[in-house]
């Protein structure tokens, strides 16, 4: 069965107009990336060792137990909370929304660490035999 309209001829203004082929689009394509990691993804110097490469701005002390770390942390989602109750009232709409989610999961995660600092605290119990 034959079409009864043919295909459209390619033109100069078709937006792929500039490439004469796919491999000059592959070619720029990659020139582009090789462009973008060159600036957001630059190779590490010679000069410094990888090891000391900054991985994270902040850092937590090895020698912190866990009470120490849970405390913090509980501490640290009961701030969080009040932030987003405070921003929920001051939205409207679907933003308050999702000022009350994140409130309700910080909330959740601190009943959560608040567990585990009870089980922590909590004499072991002896083994029956």
């Amino acid at each position: 069965m034959d079409k009864s309209v043919p295909d459209p001829p390619l033109n100069k203004t078709t937006p792929l107009c500039g490439f004469d082929a796919l491999e000059d689009l592959l070619k720029d394509r990659a020139a582009a990336e090789r462009a973008l990691n060159h600036y957001l993804n630059p190779e590490p110097s010679g000069d410094a060792p990888s090891d000391s490469r900054i991985d994270s701005l902040f850092s937590v002390t090895a020698k912190a137990d866990t009470d120490t770390l849970l405390a913090s942390t509980s501490e640290t989602l009961a701030s969080v909370k009040a932030m987003a109750e405070d921003l929920a009232f001051e939205v409207d709409g679907t933003r308050r929304s999702v000022a009350l989610g994140i409130q309700q999961l910080v909330e959740l995660c601190q009943l959560l660490v608040d567990k585990a600092l009870d089980q922590l605290e909590a004499p072991a119990r002896p083994v029956e035999a």
